[in-house]
């Protein structure tokens, strides 16, 4: 079955690891797998146009086919996944109402979050130095530390997000929970098997969050 499955992503991207994360889970590794590049523009390519419009204005991965199916939002593939290989591999959602109900609550929630991330990190890569305002950086991440501390109870499709902080200098001291939360599942065989292949060359990663 997961022949007939494929994969267009990104290294680094969050919501790539998201579907990633859930192929190893549901036991679905034979998915055939292409990494492109964002510095060489290849998410805008025509084979990614080809079944993700969304890519002329957005990063167009993940792009997830199955069969004729063309599934072009990370969350969307990860319920679809989960749906169609409920006997599968892992079980990710669970079957009480008030699990069910936290957990997607979690999920939107950590929608925002990753929205607040990307504005910090964005700001830095995509403002030019000569245009920055410190003012706006420092309401960018003062905006991201009010979201962390609303953050008690996590989820594997969350941990993506939560990689990415600490890959960009988050402190596990100042934000134990979280820190608790990666240390808990970074060697989890599922994780693991999606980490981005750049963040493995260079294991330093950057600091644009070490004073939030």
């Amino acid at each position: 079955m997961a022949k007939s499955m494929s994969l267009l992503w990104g290294a680094g991207s969050p919501p790539c690891r998201r579907v990633m994360i859930v192929l190893e889970e549901k036991k679905l590794q034979g998915c055939k797998h292409k990494l492109l590049s964002f510095e060489k523009g290849e998410h805008k390519s025509q084979e990614v146009l080809d079944i993700n419009p969304r890519g002329q204005f957005r990063r167009g991965v993940p792009s997830f086919k199955h069969g004729d199916l063309v599934v072009n939002e990370s969350y969307a593939a990860c319920f679809y996944l989960e749906s169609q290989f409920k006997s599968q591999g892992n079980k990710l959602v669970p079957d009480s109402p008030a699990e069910q109900a936290l957990m997607y609550q979690r999920m939107f929630e950590g929608l925002t979050l990753y929205e607040k991330l990307k504005a910090v990190i964005g700001y830095t890569w995509f403002v030019p130095e000569e245009e920055r305002h410190d003012s706006a950086l420092k309401r960018n991440k003062e905006a991201l530390a009010t979201e962390l501390r609303l953050w008690e109870v996590l989820l594997v499709t969350f941990f993506p997000t939560v990689a990415t902080l600490f890959r960009f200098g988050l402190s596990a001291e100042r934000y134990p929970q979280l820190g608790g939360y990666n240390a808990l599942l970074k060697d989890r065989p599922s994780i693991k098997a999606s980490w981005p292949p750049h963040w493995l060359e260079n294991l330093k990663g950057q600091d644009n969050l070490k004073d939030i």
